[in-house]
């Protein structure tokens, strides 16, 4: 895992991206609807402006934040979108402003974290390093949402590591949100990123691999793509099979996403 500090400029970096990129938006764009069925732009950062209020309650006030874990406990298909409802129904400008002003608390509390310290989450507990990596994580992902439903193309990032890293190490967690028993033996993954450099994961002398572009890796682990419309190798059938499965976030498994030429069927 990245250096600590390194970690928490880039999740700013990345969630600035995103910010500029619905800042300047008319009132009705913020209706535009994104490639997750049921939610436009205003879902997507309402999600994230939820999200990390949750993770701000799980830094700063760890009771709080059990009073939220019971409500996703009583409605664990629902929480989710509930939530993004309900950051939904405001006016875009409030939904910004709450956005800016949670992140912000969010890297305060972070950065303040004694080394060590490990917060309560839906699973188990989370050290401050990898809380930061699955917020980032999620705002890409969610940032993608948002740029597919504006038609803009985003220049992948170094940022794009951390996105790769918990998306290697969620491997066994695709499985057995499955019901699917994990490999015993790791898998490795090697991506070229966007500045051509090699990122390497896992043992060098793994049989099970998977080689190709960062950014289709990313894509496909956060279930932006299908594994059909990548660039991407499997080397062995167990690596193969978890592209078809592959999932960096928690919850249940997502139905992904419908490969182009499907998509494109009338």
């Amino acid at each position: 895992m990245s250096d600590p500090v390194v970690l928490l400029d880039d999740l700013r970096d990345e969630s600035d991206e995103l910010d500029r990129l619905v800042s300047e938006l008319r009132e009705e764009e913020w209706k535009t609807s994104t490639p997750a069925p049921g939610w436009t732009i205003t879902h997507q950062i309402a999600h994230l402006a939820w999200t990390d209020r949750a993770a701000l309650l799980a830094a700063t006030d760890a009771d709080a934040f059990a009073a939220e874990t019971e409500k996703a406990l009583a409605a664990p298909d629902r929480f989710v979108d509930e939530g993004a409802e309900e950051g939904a129904a405001l006016p875009p400008a409030v939904l910004l402003d709450r956005w800016r002003t949670d992140r912000a608390r969010l890297q305060e509390a972070l950065r303040a974290a004694p080394p060590g310290a490990r917060f309560p989450w839906y699973g188990p507990p989370m050290s401050a390093p990898a809380l930061a990596t699955a917020r980032l994580m999620e705002t890409w992902a969610h940032g993608q949402d948002v740029a597919d439903a504006l038609g803009v193309v985003r220049a992948p990032t170094a940022r794009l590591r951390h996105v790769a890293w918990i998306g290697h190490r969620a491997r066994d967690y695709a499985y057995l949100v499955r019901g699917e028993q994990p490999p015993a033996e790791p898998f490795r993954v090697e991506l070229v990123s966007p500045g051509g450099e090699l990122w390497t994961y896992g043992p060098e002398g793994a049989v099970q691999k998977v080689t190709g572009p960062a950014l289709d890796f990313c894509l496909l682990v956060t279930q932006r793509v299908h594994r059909d419309d990548t660039a991407l190798t499997a080397h062995g059938p167990d690596a193969a099979h978890w592209l078809t499965i592959a999932q960096a976030f928690a919850g249940p498994a997502g139905a992904g996403r419908q490969a182009l030429a499907t998509s494109e069927e009338p």
